[in-house]
């Protein structure tokens, strides 16, 4: 359960005040793997640290009762100074799991060779993408937020991701962004629609996606 109790956020935008997040109150049930649309700029990421604890808000709160991954896919969700092995152990204990199993975790799932061992600050995009879904991936997490991530790698990798991670849905939850309305479709079974500060939670997500297409005009 994910709770969002008089939830705000704004940010200045050439000397205005602009609500991203405006006085939300909305509980999310457990059970879902929830699509999180909206068009750029609405809010989405924001929304996504605020949950992670990541970002504050100006008013408000989140209230959960299980465990929550960090923003998957976000590019400062590794130390770029530490390698791939490092970053694990060092996520390790931040989350009181066994090190040594995180850490051969990653390094069979993310198949970065000896990059594995080399600073993230020399890993490409999909390098990175890989190395922060295997880590997160690698720890149980009651809910997954996951940022514009299943994309990396090759079509074998794809392929292995999406095995991962509906092992993972069996257990838990999530709430992704994508703009590959497809492959949403693909992980998620319903959606929330950010727009214009507020958020519309929808059971059927070809309705979410279609009031999302509506608002793209």
């Amino acid at each position: 359960m994910i709770r969002f109790v008089n939830l705000s956020k704004g940010f200045d935008v050439n000397g205005q005040r602009k609500l991203v997040i405006d006085n939300l109150n909305l509980t999310l049930a457990t059970g879902k793997s929830l699509a999180l649309l909206g068009r750029n700029g609405a809010g989405k990421s924001t929304l996504m640290q605020i949950i992670a604890g990541n970002m504050r808000a100006d008013t408000g709160r989140v209230v959960t009762d299980g465990t929550i991954s960090w923003p998957i896919g976000l590019a400062g969700a590794v130390h770029p100074n530490l390698s791939g092995a490092q970053n694990a152990r060092f996520i390790a204990r931040v989350y009181g799991v066994d090190t040594e199993e995180l850490v051969d975790f990653v390094q069979d799932f993310a198949q970065l060779g000896a990059h594995f061992f080399m600073e993230v600050r020399t890993y490409s995009a999909g390098m990175r993408a890989r190395l922060n879904f295997g880590l997160s991936m690698g720890i149980k997490f009651d809910t997954y937020l996951i940022d514009e991530v299943t994309g990396a790698g090759d079509a074998a990798f794809r392929s292995r991701s999406v095995t991962l991670f509906h092992d993972r849905m069996a257990t838990s939850d999530a709430i992704m962004v994508n703009h590959n309305l497809a492959e949403l479709k693909e992980y998620c079974d319903a959606a929330l629609l950010l727009e214009h500060g507020k958020l519309t939670y929808f059971e059927d997500l070809d309705q979410a996606i279609e009031a999302h297409k509506r608002n793209m005009g």
